[in-house]
């Protein structure tokens, strides 16, 4: 049984769309003879050719104002920004274009895209190369926000996001992308994840946690051993999607454990995570039996220092210490 890692498994995604249908193309800068900036795209250069992977200047506005309006006239783009910080530069037109045409035009004309991009810290890179903004583009009507955690998923739901009639932001984290440790059996035929639908990775009866990207991989890590060495059994709900949300998966969680921890790599100020409690206190908060706990990244950007960088984003530590202090408290 084969075991592939997160970057080979969202290069497959692409190949087998690809080799299926001759709409879809990959657009971004150095995505081809380099092979992109972590090397997702190495080797469909000489298999696609340079008519369907294309490289851009280095303008995120115009390589998505391509993408928009090539997806607007039939084609599936696939758009690679280096690094999810660089979304910032192309806003106009992920913002007031892609997300909003279908509206305005009243289903008339679509914008089926992916804006593959890579999100998180922990590489060292600062603070303009290190940001988590899913929050940033969940907040806009008309996209969606994927977050694959693990290759399984980032297969199936690249797949399940190309085929889309919608605009899709794809954060994929860094730390997982060559990462051995987190290599999986992914099927080798083609799958979709349905976008809107998560996952409980962990079963549990203690408590909650609702965790994203590479953050699901800790707490997992950190529950383990919370289970060994006190016996606490934590359930892990993975969105998988920010938006969509199942937010009904959660409450079923929820309303099985009674406790509630959400955990995410994005400053808390205004995170994701924020909605999910919010969402919970006004639908479930009947079943909560205890306050809703955050666990989120450090309001500032992210230093480039690696000793700060720990401590701005959650680590393992301070993740299975918060557990263990709020469950004390209760």
């Amino acid at each position: 049984m084969r075991e592939i890692t997160y970057l080979e498994a969202i290069r497959e995604a692409m190949q087998q769309v690809m080799r299926i249908n001759p709409d879809v193309y990959l657009i971004g800068e150095d995505v081809a003879q380099y092979g992109g900036a972590f090397g997702v795209s190495v080797g469909m250069l000489e298999e696609f050719g340079k008519e369907r992977i294309r490289n851009t200047p280095i303008s995120e506005d115009a390589l998505i104002g391509v993408a928009a309006g090539s997806a607007v006239t039939g084609m599936r783009p696939i758009a690679e920004i280096m690094f999810s910080d660089f979304i910032t530069i192309a806003m106009d037109q992920i913002v007031n274009q892609a997300a909003k045409i279908r509206y305005m035009f009243g289903g008339k004309a679509k914008v089926p895209m992916v804006i593959r991009t890579a999100g998180g810290g922990g590489t060292g890179a600062a603070a303009q190369h290190s940001q988590s903004l899913e929050a940033l583009v969940a907040h806009i009507p008309g996209l969606k926000v994927v977050m694959p955690s693990c290759p399984y998923d980032a297969k199936g739901l690249l797949v399940a996001s190309i085929n889309d009639d919608n605009p899709v932001i794809f954060i994929e984290h860094k730390l997982l992308y060559k990462n051995k440790k987190y290599a999986e059996h992914v099927p080798e035929e083609i799958y979709e994840i349905p976008l809107g639908k998560g996952e409980i990775k962990r079963q549990g009866k203690d408590l909650t946690i609702v965790a994203t990207s590479f953050m699901v991989k800790k707490s997992l890590e950190v529950s383990e051993k919370l289970s060994e060495e006190f016996g606490i059994e934590c359930e892990i709900v993975d969105p998988r999607t920010v938006r969509p949300l199942d937010i009904e998966l959660i409450l079923s969680s929820v309303k099985k454990t009674g406790r509630l921890v959400c955990v995410e790599e994005a400053c808390g100020f205004g995170g994701f995570m924020g909605e999910v409690a919010a969402q919970v206190a006004q639908f479930g908060f009947d079943w909560l039996d205890a306050p809703i706990v955050r666990i989120t990244g450090k309001n500032c950007p992210v230093p480039y220092s690696p000793i700060l960088e720990n401590e701005m984003i959650p680590s393992h530590d301070r993740i299975r210490n918060t557990i263990l202090e709020f469950l004390e408290r209760i």
